[in-house]
């Protein structure tokens, strides 16, 4: 079997960016969806989940950050594509030990183009969010594993992270 070299649709001819050109594209639903996490020390999970932070509703705030960063996503990617987004929904899970807190997003759109990036920047804005809020208590968070776990609709159809 022969190896195919990887095309980089980003870039013309000549090696230089462009955004693709995705007009000739027929409309499908798409949908992405993305994951993260923030691990963080014992007592600043407890504080996020008794909701008696003094900034407020970590998750709910961190919530619709992820939104924001979802409708965004444009602004921030250099070559992502505006898109109209039909959906998207945040979820966040606690868990106890290693003490983190997960970012779930699914993003969807009916359009030409993918909408992974905005699933993966809601993830990222989320878990950001979070580590903003809870800094001053616990400045050794870290935010890991943000990828994509599921990609549905367009020409090359599903894919699902292994």
């Amino acid at each position: 079997m022969s190896k195919q070299t990887p095309i980089f649709t980003h870039f013309d001819n000549q090696g230089q960016a462009h955004m693709v050109d995705v007009g000739a594209k027929a409309e499908t639903h798409r949908i992405a969806r993305a994951s993260g996490t923030i691990r963080m020390q014992a007592p600043t999970l407890k504080a996020i989940q008794a909701g008696n932070h003094k900034k407020g509703d970590v998750l709910g705030i961190a919530r619709i950050a992820a939104i924001q960063g979802a409708k965004r996503s444009a602004d921030l990617i250099p070559l992502s594509h505006p898109i109209p987004i039909t959906k998207i929904a945040i979820a966040f899970e606690t868990k106890i030990r290693p003490a983190r807190v997960i970012c779930h997003a699914t993003v969807e759109t009916i359009g030409r183009t993918g909408i992974e990036m905005e699933a993966l920047t809601a993830v990222s804005v989320g878990l950001l969010t979070i580590y903003d809020m809870c800094k001053a208590i616990d400045r050794g968070m870290q935010i890991t594993d943000i990828g994509l776990l599921e990609k549905r609709g367009g020409k090359s159809g599903t894919w699902v992270a292994k």
